[in-house]
């Protein structure tokens, strides 16, 4: 909606019937991006999990306090280090009253560890799930793994019925664009039922009336818009169009605070956001030098060193933000030194750095950047361009929705890039599989690794934590992975943002730090 005036999106949402066709109880939604599809295995990115979570439950969920608790499976039972037995729900039918049963998790599991799905790893470290009776599945593994509900929790579970009747059963390639009925279509068995859907407009869920689980808020109506402009969303808000945002512009804050109409909801989020360069291409494309410099470790140091988080902080995320050295988000993998704080900007030992590595004239680079998923993304990477100027590196940013820069940097087709990883967990493996490990198609490890960076000894040192089960020694190694990690400048971490939802007075939302929103959690006075 860049370019549009904010009376004008107002008034078109009006016309729209938002606030006139819904009664007291409908959560109003507005987001800063949509969600990228309804196939649950098709996108990993927060808004687009968030959104399906409304509809699709996994085996196991967190609680307030991020606890992993019976979801789908009522109870689990460790048989041995290489399988786990879950006893699953009874009496749980889907949003279209057919029975759920172990068929539906054997084929969720299956299908979600397709190539094309971006939970690919997570499933795969599954292993072979097994139907022993309707209600009792069994996972067997050809490894341990520590972190196994972690994995279980991020799959969503489909009806296999549903599925085929629909020629659903393969997960659509969201990087390569396709479609299936699943991406703008969803049956599961939780809390809301989609109703309708309208990609980049509108999506509309209503409340399941045969749901097993438990409302503890009274949301009967759900009306999810995208409104990309931070002004368009609040102006949105503070004229009733919009109940609710989870993306509050971090420039407004104090002055919205202020206003007894609305409700500042805030807390930490459980996310990191940092800088991907391209370490594979023997040529840069476009840096007008010879070579590809990414690939020298004293550059990415000086890019890392002209890079002033303590400004962003300030400046752009008006203190709501967390400068950070490590690529984790949590003490199980690097001291609160790292974790909490920076080292400051030093251009001039950036720019010795570069001179010695042979770019004292610097090059050209290109940065690729989100302009509706972060918190003031697009402001973070034009504030790069006269940082890395200082060192010599002449950058252009190139904005654009997620819906096009997940795809393009998991396509490795990047040299400089934005991205972010948090969720519900603080177990550092969750970040260095997909994210630190050197792309292996076996496992899918590294699928969203988009410089390619591949060092042996940081993957055989992820790999030996992924199926260390004594927790002191599976620590030390994690922490010897991101020790490894951090000496070689394989990513430039910027920060750990925090978390700032809006809504009307009247509604009561309960924040997460997976910053994601559990609708049947809120309350509409």
């Amino acid at each position: 909606m860049r370019g549009i005036g904010i009376g004008i999106v107002v008034a078109t949402l009006c016309g729209m019937g938002i606030a006139a066709s819904v009664s007291a109880q409908t959560l109003r939604w507005g987001s800063r991006g949509d969600a990228q599809s309804m196939d649950p295995y098709a996108a990993n990115e927060n808004i687009t999990n968030t959104v399906n979570g409304l509809v699709y439950e996994s085996l196991v969920e967190r609680d307030r306090q991020q606890k992993l608790v019976p979801s789908l499976a009522a109870s689990w039972t460790i048989v041995n280090d290489l399988t786990w037995r879950f006893a699953l729900r009874k009496g749980v039918t889907f949003h279209d009253g057919t029975p759920f049963s172990a068929d539906d998790v054997v084929f969720s599991i299956e299908r979600a560890q397709q190539p094309s799905s971006q939970f690919s790893a997570s499933a795969l470290a599954l292993g072979k799930p097994v139907a022993i009776d309707a209600s009792t599945v069994e996972l067997r593994m050809a490894k341990p793994d520590p972190i196994l509900l972690e994995h279980v929790s991020a799959i969503f579970i489909m009806s296999r019925a549903w599925c085929k009747a629909n020629k659903a059963e393969r997960v659509p390639s969201f990087n390569d664009k396709e479609e299936s009925y699943s991406s703008q279509h969803a049956l599961g068995t939780g809390p809301y039922v989609l109703k309708r859907r309208e990609p980049g407009v509108r999506t509309e869920f209503s409340r399941h009336p045969a749901w097993w689980g438990r409302f503890e808020g009274n949301v009967q109506q759900v009306v999810f818009t995208p409104i990309e402009s931070d002004a368009t969303r609040v102006a949105a808000l503070l004229s009733g169009d919009i109940n609710f945002t989870p993306s509050a512009p971090t420039q407004d804050a104090d002055r919205l605070a202020r206003n007894q109409a609305v409700r500042l909801t805030t807390g930490p989020e459980n996310r990191i956001i940092f800088f991907g360069m391209d370490q594979f291409r023997d040529e840069l494309p476009g840096s007008g030098v010879k070579g590809n410099p990414l690939k020298d470790v004293r550059v990415r140091e000086a890019l890392f060193l002209a890079i002033d988080a303590q400004a962003i902080q300030t400046s752009i995320m008006r203190g709501q933000a967390v400068p950070t050295s490590c690529m984790a988000t949590s003490p199980l993998g690097c001291p609160a030194t790292e974790l909490e704080t920076r080292a400051p900007a030093d251009p001039a030992r950036a720019r010795r750095l570069m001179a010695v590595a042979g770019y004292a004239q610097g090059f050209d680079l290109t940065l690729d950047c989100t302009n509706d998923r972060y918190v003031n993304d697009q402001s973070i990477c034009v504030a790069l361009v006269g940082m890395l100027g200082r060192i010599g590196v002449r950058l252009k940013v190139q904005a654009r929705s997620k819906n096009l820069h997940f795809p393009k940097v998991m396509k490795n087709d990047t040299s400089f890039y934005i991205y972010g990883w948090g969720g519900g967990t603080l177990d550092p493996q969750t970040l260095m599989d997909p994210i630190l490990h050197g792309w292996d198609e076996k496992t899918q490890r590294g699928g969203d690794n988009g410089g390619r960076v591949d060092d042996p000894e940081l993957n055989h040192l992820i790999e030996a934590a992924a199926v260390e089960m004594n927790p002191t020694q599976r620590t030390t190694l994690l922490q010897q992975a991101l020790r490894r990690t951090a000496s070689q400048f394989y990513y430039l971490p910027l920060h750990r943002p925090s978390l700032t939802w809006l809504s009307g007075a009247n509604v009561h939302p309960v924040i997460l730090p997976s910053n994601q929103v559990k609708v049947q959690w809120v309350r509409i006075d």
